[in-house]
């Protein structure tokens, strides 16, 4: 699977679970911060994933996690993981309260090739914490046999269950939303499609149907712009476009209740 622009130069995937209050996107933007000024790349944007919500299963919120998309601009990028495990790990103790499970995960993706096994296993793992109640005993076995690093940071660390499924769901390029990504805040209203490809890295602006609005065609954006992770990319969804009676279309994002879905 190849990735689009969004996710272009990606070399790490960072996996973050049981952040509770005041939100898994926010507590992403600030270690995204850390991070950066650490020195140690950029992200490119961070997608959330919804797991298995189930009575046996102990949560905090909602029982998402998150993978924050990472470049570390690094020739071995296998170098620079001992500073983001650092940084990672000292902010996970430090933000999240008592009460919490929290988890981390580190992969490399030049570790992961398609094929190699590695990263169909954590794929899978991902999956099945969507359907199942897992164990954190599977989760660490599987850690150290694809070779993430996998670690808790507080409470039963329970985390490390959500933090290495969010790496295997972004993994698969086929869940999630994008709770961050560069730009991405900073558009809303009514804007042409031309000018929103300019401004934020979104790979592709369509319809459930695969339509796409011509360049200088409207979208009404509204106040909540987030694209999903589709076929490895990352795409904004739009409802089917309304044609006014000079042949016009007209396009608006799909509601959050939809985004949510992914």
């Amino acid at each position: 699977m190849t990735s689009g622009r969004a996710l272009l130069g990606v070399d790490l995937l960072i996996g973050i679970d049981d952040l509770a209050s005041p939100g898994t996107g926010r507590r992403c933007r600030q270690l995204i911060t850390e991070l950066e000024e650490a020195g140690l790349g950029s992200a490119a944007g961070a997608t959330r994933h919804q797991l298995l919500v189930d009575p046996r299963i102990p949560y905090t919120s909602h029982n998402s996690s998150a993978c924050i998309a990472w470049r570390s601009m690094a020739a071995d990028p296998e170098a620079v993981v001992p500073a983001v495990v650092e940084i990672a790990a000292s902010f996970l103790e430090r933000v999240c309260p008592p009460a919490a499970d929290p988890g981390l995960a580190v992969a490399v993706l030049p570790d992961l090739p398609e094929g190699s096994g590695r990263r169909e296993r954590l794929v899978e793992f991902g999956r099945r914490a969507k359907r199942e109640v897992l164990v954190t005993a599977t989760a660490r076995t599987l850690a150290a046999a694809t070779g993430v690093h996998l670690s808790g940071h507080g409470g039963t660390q329970d985390g490390v269950l959500g933090a290495l499924a969010a790496v295997g769901l972004h993994l698969s390029g086929g869940d999630g939303l994008f709770l961050f990504m560069p730009g991405i805040r900073e558009i809303s209203g009514d804007m042409t499609a031309g000018r929103l490809l300019d401004l934020v890295s979104i790979d592709q602006v369509r319809d459930h149907q695969r339509q796409e609005p011509a360049a200088g065609e409207l979208i009404e954006l509204g106040d909540w712009v987030r694209p999903v992770l589709l076929d490895g990319r990352a795409v904004l969804l739009l409802e089917p476009p309304v044609v006014d009676p000079d042949g016009r279309r007209r396009w608006r994002t799909v509601p959050r209740s939809v985004v949510k879905n992914y």
